[in-house]
Parts: structure tokens; C-alpha cells; sequence
């Protein structure tokens, strides 16, 4: 749950101003492209990728990878435009606002449920 609560923690910087735009979106991106789609957490981070994807196309590159999950998100150098960071800012504080069920209260990302993680060790098994 580290990865998660490194959003959390980005997340809460960047709405008290204390992180850059720059940073914000290279955490979200990379954690965004490793959760399991249709997870509760990569839900939460939809309204932001939203902003990101707009306001940068093409942010993130994929490449294979041997390591897990099998690929490598590598983001791109480039700054973001700053006319989206009232965008960024809204969406970033209606994540962070949004009353969520978690059993961490620092955590706003919930953890993965019973069955997720039965299929997440079947998973490891056959991988492994």
C-alpha cells in the first residue's frame, strides 16, 4: 500500500500548494498505469488522469518490461501547461475531499478487496 499512500501524500501536497504540477503528475501517471483497471483507486484518480491527458497527450510512454507488472511507464519531459492547473487544482481537490470508506483514515485510496487479492496471488503463482 506504500505506492497508494504516495498519492495520497502527493495528492494533499499539491492542494496545500506545497508540490508542483510537474511532480503531482508524475506520481498520479505512474500509479494510475499500474493499478488494475476498474480498481476502486484508479477510479478516484480518473478526474485527474482526465486533466493530465488533456492538458499533456501523450504523457506517458509504455515499454516492456521484465520486472512487474510487464511494463515501464516512463513519463515525458515536458512542463505542464500552466493555463490547466486551475483544472488540475479542481480535480485534485474533489479527489481529496470525496469522502471514501477506507480502512486507513489517512488513506484516501481504498485497499484492494477480499477477491482482488485472491486473484492478485493466483496471479503471482502462475507468474512466479
Amino acid at each position: 500500500m506504500s505506492s497508494a499512500s504516495s498519492v495520497n501524500s502527493a495528492l494533499a501536497e499539491y492542494a496545500a500548494g506545497r508540490m508542483a504540477a510537474q511532480q503531482l503528475v508524475g506520481v498520479v501517471a505512474a500509479e494510475y498505469w499500474i493499478l488494475e483497471p476498474g480498481s476502486r483507486s484508479r477510479e478516484l484518480l480518473r478526474p485527474i488522469m482526465e486533466v493530465i491527458e488533456k492538458a499533456h497527450p501523450g504523457i506517458v510512454a509504455l515499454s516492456g518490461s521484465s520486472a512487474k507488472p510487464g511494463f515501464a511507464v516512463q513519463l515525458t519531459e515536458r512542463p505542464f501547461p500552466k493555463r490547466y492547473d486551475a483544472d488540475l487544482q479542481t480535480a485534485v481537490q474533489a479527489v481529496v475531499l470525496q469522502p471514501v470508506d477506507s480502512p486507513d483514515p489517512g488513506s484516501r485510496l481504498q485497499a484492494p478487496g477480499f477477491f482482488t487479492r485472491i486473484v492478485q496471488t493466483i496471479r503471482k503463482i502462475f507468474t512466479a
